[in-house]
C-alpha cells in the first residue's frame, strides 16, 4: 500500500479568479482541506513554506490547528527552509505540534528554494559565518535541530531556579519521542540524497531535480532514490527509511476537470536552469483515468516511493482540491495497486 497525500503551496491572490483572496483564506482553507482529505481517505496533508511571499510561511500554528481538527491523517511540510530557522525554537514548536497531533507530524526540511528577496534569511537574523555558504548554514541548523530532537539534556540548570528542576542537564521542552525519525530532507539531486541517508533522515523528492543527465525525469528520480537506499544501508541505520515523491496528477472525470486540465494531456518533462545550473522538471499527468493508469504504471520513481504527494492548485478552493485527491484515490490507486 502506498500512502497518498496532498501538497499545497498555499497561494493567495486578490484576483477575481482565485478562491483564496487573503492570508486568512489560505490558512483556514488549508485546515479545511486537511479535514476534507482525511474524509476521502487520504493519508497526508503537507504544506510548502515560502517567506516574503503570498503563500504559507508559518507552518507550526497551521499544523497544530489541522491536528486539532483531524484524527488520522499525517501532517507535514515540504519543505521548511532551514536557512531561516532557529533550531532550538523550531524544536520547541515542532515538539508541541507533534504532541497535539498525537505523533502524526512528518516534517520535510531542506536548504530551501530560490527566494523572493535577496538573502532573506539575513532579515531573520541568520548570517553565514565567514567561509560558510547559506547552504552550509542550513545544514548546520539542521544538525543542531536533529540533535535537540533526541531529547538529551545539554543546558546547565540554574542553581536557584524559579521552579524545581529535574536532576542533570536540561533539554528543550516539550519533547516528543519519535519525532526525530519523522524528519525528511528535500533533496534536489543524487548526491544530496546520499547525504540525507547518512544523516538518518527520510528522503523527500519533488517535481524538479537540480541536475539533468538526459534521461526522463522519473528515471533520474528513481536513480536518486536507489542511491539514497544504498547509502542508508551502508550507514547501518536500524530502521527502514521513508521515501516520498511529488507529482501533479489530474484525472479528468467531469466537465470541470476537462475545462481546467484538458490541454495538459500532452505535458512532457522540461529542462531549464535554476540557481545557475541545469534542472529537470517533471511533467503534469492529466487525462482520463485509464490513460493515467497506463502512464503512471511506467513511472519508476512513484513505484520506488512509499509516499506520493499530489501537488494541488489550492486557489481553486477546498471543494475542488478534495475532489482531485478523491479522484486519484478512487479512480487510479486501486488499478495501480496503491490501495
Amino acid at each position: 500500500m502506498k500512502k497518498i497525500g496532498f501538497l499545497s503551496f498555499g497561494h493567495w491572490s486578490a484576483s477575481q479568479h482565485s478562491m483564496v483572496r487573503s492570508g486568512a483564506d489560505a490558512l483556514l482553507q488549508s485546515i479545511e482541506l486537511a479535514v476534507a482529505a482525511e474524509e476521502v481517505g487520504a493519508d497526508g496533508a503537507y504544506y510548502r513554506v515560502h517567506h516574503f511571499a503570498q503563500q504559507l510561511a508559518s507552518p507550526f500554528p497551521l499544523l497544530a490547528a489541522a491536528a486539532a481538527r483531524t484524527s488520522r491523517i499525517e501532517l507535514g511540510t515540504a519543505v521548511i527552509d532551514m536557512r531561516y530557522e532557529n533550531p532550538l525554537y523550531m524544536a520547541e514548536d515542532a515538539g508541541a505540534a507533534d504532541l497535539i497531533s498525537g505523533g502524526r507530524l512528518q516534517l520535510g526540511i531542506s536548504r530551501g528554494s530560490p527566494e523572493q528577496v535577496i538573502d532573506g534569511y539575513r532579515y531573520f537574523g541568520h548570517v553565514p559565518p565567514e567561509g560558510m555558504s547559506d547552504a552550509d548554514m542550513a545544514r548546520e541548523h539542521t544538525k543542531v535541530f536533529l540533535e535537540v530532537l533526541k531529547g538529551e539534556g545539554f543546558a546547565q540548570p540554574n542553581p536557584r531556579p524559579m521552579f524545581p528542576n529535574p536532576p542533570g542537564l536540561l533539554r528543550v521542552e516539550p519533547h516528543s519521542p519519535g519525532l526525530r525519525e519523522r524528519i525528511w530532507w528535500g533533496a534536489g539531486n543524487r548526491a544530496t540524497a546520499e547525504w540525507t541517508a547518512e544523516q538518518g533522515m527520510n528522503l523527500m523528492s519533488s517535481t524538479l531535480l537540480t541536475e539533468d543527465t538526459g534521461v526522463p525525469f522519473h528515471q533520474l528520480q528513481a536513480e536518486q532514490i536507489q542511491r539514497f537506499r544504498d547509502a542508508w544501508k551502508a550507514a547501518g541505520h536500524d530502521r527502514e527509511p521513508g521515501v516520498s515523491v511529488s507529482r501533479s496528477i489530474f484525472p479528468i472525470v467531469n466537465d470541470l476537470d476537462k475545462q481546467l486540465f484538458w490541454q495538459q494531456r500532452g505535458s512532457t518533462d522540461q529542462v531549464g536552469f535554476l540557481d545557475g545550473g541545469s534542472a529537470r522538471f517533471g511533467k503534469t499527468y492529466a487525462g482520463e483515468p485509464d490513460k493515467l493508469v497506463a502512464e503512471l504504471a511506467e513511472d519508476e520513481a512513484i513505484a520506488a516511493a512509499d509516499t506520493l504527494l499530489l501537488t494541488v492548485p489550492n486557489q481553486l478552493g477546498v471543494e475542488y482540491n478534495a475532489h482531485v485527491v478523491e479522484s486519484v484515490i478512487t479512480h487510479l490507486a486501486p488499478e495501480l495497486g496503491w490501495r
